[in-house]
């Protein structure tokens, strides 16, 4: 490969620039495509939507694909991949490569920040995103390696955003700003604009990445290294794990006879759950208490499980009230080790000693180790796509933004 300079954005454009994407890339950009705009078809009642119009398309389009916290996920950056690579190859005419080229510099960015960048507090979503944004938009625009190197650089200033702000608003809109923020680089470029592409360095710096380390391995790799886990239910990744370990075995047991539930996790593996205590839907995302007691309490931990509502039962308070973390060092991301959960219930009087259930979870369903079954993701399109006449087969690259323009608000 002939690198345009030694810099990261130099390096990350020699890649998106050589992309040929293999028949298994374009499998995954295909998931990617229906997975996403179902997720963002789903959300088109939400509150926050209208809110955003004043927004780009591609970044409104990001917004409602992240709102419901149902869009996929790379496991090794922790970082909402499509949601932002697929909303702005849509808004700006693209396809399956151009997603891929921003998937793969979204990939290798946040190898490049690690596990350190997020367990520090930054929304790696969108402090890659940013950048990812900037290379789908060049790519889409035929940019040569020089002129996506330079919209590397001038997405920097967007690339921010920290987790505490989860639970709110704020999270969805922040990937939103990152994607426009992307296009409006790639924009300015082809308006003429210049750019120090040595920014991404100094940037990474700032924010503790390593720009010594770019991980680009063969060209024949993946585009995405390691693939995308697909959520099978619809919150934060943190807690996928949990409610499948809890449901695995909710059969067993009487919700209403439960008296202590011990999680035992890494600790770094429950990092973004910073609300042990929800009172709405959107803080019961990031709720590994949450998560124990949906698992308990629901057949199908879909929509309505993670409305104000559910999570205001006075059962389900109960619950998450009974939740003790006992977390052990380390974890350097989601899935690190094993989660156990021990259920304790009982009569709750007369001496009696408690019945004890425990079950423990390696890789959730949906993870990469675990991909989503056919019926799984039948069952999860179908969900988002209710009450809509709009099918799966009718998500293309080429009706995609027509069927968003549409259904969504503006």
């Amino acid at each position: 490969m002939t690198r345009t300079t030694h810099s990261v954005a130099g390096e990350l454009a020699d890649w998106a620039v050589a992309l040929q994407p293999s028949q298994d890339d374009l499998a995954l950009a295909e998931r990617s495509l229906k997975d996403t705009v179902a997720v963002a078809l789903a959300a088109r009642d939400e509150r926050i939507l209208p809110v955003a119009a004043p927004m780009s398309e591609a970044g409104r389009w990001a917004v409602a694909s992240h709102i419901l916290d149902f869009d996929d996920l790379h496991m090794p950056t922790t970082t909402h991949i499509s949601t932002v690579c697929v909303p702005v190859a849509l808004a700006v005419g693209g396809g399956a490569a151009d997603y891929l080229a921003g998937a793969g510099v979204m990939a290798r960015v946040g190898l490049l920040l690690g596990w350190d960048h997020y367990s520090s507090g930054w929304h790696a979503t969108t402090t890659s995103g940013a950048l990812a944004a900037a290379a789908t938009a060049a790519h889409a625009r035929g940019f040569d390696a020089e002129a996506t190197a330079r919209a590397l650089a001038l997405a920097v200033p967007a690339a921010g955003g920290v987790q505490r702000c989860f639970g709110t608003d704020a999270k969805s809109l922040q990937v939103g700003m990152a994607a426009e923020a992307g296009v409006r680089a790639a924009d300015l470029v082809a308006a003429g604009a210049t750019a120090e592409p040595a920014a991404v360095d100094a940037w990474l710096q700032l924010v503790g990445g390593r720009a010594d380390a770019l991980p680009f391995g063969s060209p024949d790799d993946a585009a995405v290294p390691d693939g995308l886990a697909i959520k099978l239910y619809p919150c934060c990744y943190a807690i996928q794990r949990p409610i499948a370990t809890v449901a695995s075995i909710a059969g067993s047991v009487d919700a209403a006879s439960v008296r202590r539930v011990v999680v035992r996790t890494p600790g770094g593996t429950v990092t973004p759950l910073i609300h042990e205590r929800p009172q709405t839907g959107l803080e019961g995302k990031f709720s590994v208490e949450y998560a124990v007691a949906t698992a308990l309490l629901d057949e199908h931990q879909g929509f309505w499980a993670f409305t104000d509502e559910a999570v205001r039962r006075p059962e389900a308070q109960r619950i998450v009230g009974l939740v003790e973390r006992d977390l052990s060092e380390g974890g350097e991301w989601l899935l690190e080790g094993e989660v156990e959960v021990e259920i304790h219930t009982g009569p709750g009087s007369g001496g009696e000693p408690d019945d004890v259930h425990t079950t423990t979870m390696r890789f959730p369903p949906g993870s990469p180790q675990r991909p989503p079954t056919a019926d799984e993701l039948d069952r999860k399109l179908a969900d988002c796509l209710q009450g809509l006449d709009v099918a799966p087969v009718d998500i293309t690259w080429n009706s995609a933004a027509d069927l968003l323009r549409h259904h969504l608000p503006t």
